[in-house]
C-alpha cells in the first residue's frame, strides 16, 4: 500500500541531492571564477637574456592586454582572461609577456596554434604592407616543458632605419598559455636564442605554480 511516509521520504531524498547538486555546481564555478581571477606566474627580470649594459627593470603584473599589441600578434590576443607585464633597459632591449588563461585546455591548445601560426607568418605579411622593407623569421623548434613551448625569430628592416629583431616564446600548461616577446635593434644573428629559451621555459613553469 502506498503511504504518505513514502512520499515524504522520497520528497526528502530529492530535496537533499538537489542541494548536493546545487552546492557541487556552484563550489566548481567559484573555483573556476577563482582561477580566472589569479594572475598565473610571470617571469622576473632576471629571468631573461641579460642584456651586458642593463638590469631590466619589470613592469606590474596587470591584467588584461598591454595597451600596444606585440608586434606580429596584432588581433589575435583575447582579452578575457589575459594578463601581462612589460620590461624594459636603459637601451633599446625590451620585453612583454602576456599570459591567458583560457576556459579548456583544448581552448588553450587551440590558441597556441593561433599564436604560432601568426608569428611564422609575420615577416611575409609585413612584407606584403612595407613596400621596400626585407624581413625573414627562424623556427628555433620545440621545448620540452609542460604541453610545451616554440620558439620564433622575426627579422625586419626598411631603408634608411635601424632593423629590428624579435625573439617570440609561445607555450602552455593546462589551460594556461603564455607568450614572451623579446626585441632590440640588431638581427636574428646577434639574437640570444639559448637564453632566450632558457626564458621561455622559465615562464611555461611558472604559469601555475
Amino acid at each position: 500500500m502506498f503511504r504518505r511516509t513514502d512520499t515524504v521520504a522520497t520528497l526528502a531524498t530529492a530535496l537533499v541531492a538537489a542541494a548536493t547538486a546545487f552546492v557541487l555546481t556552484t563550489s566548481t564555478a567559484a573555483a573556476a571564477a577563482a582561477a580566472a581571477a589569479t594572475a598565473p606566474g610571470f617571469l622576473a627580470g632576471t629571468d631573461l637574456p641579460p642584456h651586458p649594459g642593463s638590469a631590466w627593470y619589470p613592469g606590474k603584473v596587470t591584467k588584461g592586454l598591454p595597451e600596444f599589441a606585440p608586434f606580429c600578434l596584432e588581433g589575435v590576443l583575447p582579452a578575457a582572461g589575459s594578463w601581462h607585464r612589460t620590461f624594459g633597459t636603459e637601451f633599446d632591449t625590451g620585453a612583454v609577456q602576456v599570459s591567458v588563461r583560457s576556459s579548456s585546455a583544448s581552448a588553450a591548445a587551440k590558441l597556441v596554434g593561433t599564436l604560432e601560426r601568426k608569428v611564422a607568418a609575420c615577416a611575409a605579411d609585413w612584407l606584403r604592407t612595407t613596400p621596400g622593407g626585407t624581413a625573414s623569421w627562424e623556427d628555433y623548434g620545440t621545448l620540452p616543458v609542460e604541453e610545451g613551448a616554440h620558439v620564433y625569430g622575426v627579422h625586419t628592416s626598411i631603408p634608411d632605419s635601424e632593423p629590428g629583431v624579435h625573439l617570440y616564446g609561445i607555450g602552455r600548461d593546462g589551460s594556461t598559455v603564455t607568450v614572451v616577446k623579446w626585441g632590440e635593434m640588431g638581427d636574428l644573428s646577434q639574437a640570444p636564442v639559448a637564453a632566450f629559451e632558457k626564458t621561455t621555459t622559465t615562464a611555461v613553469n611558472k604559469l601555475n605554480p
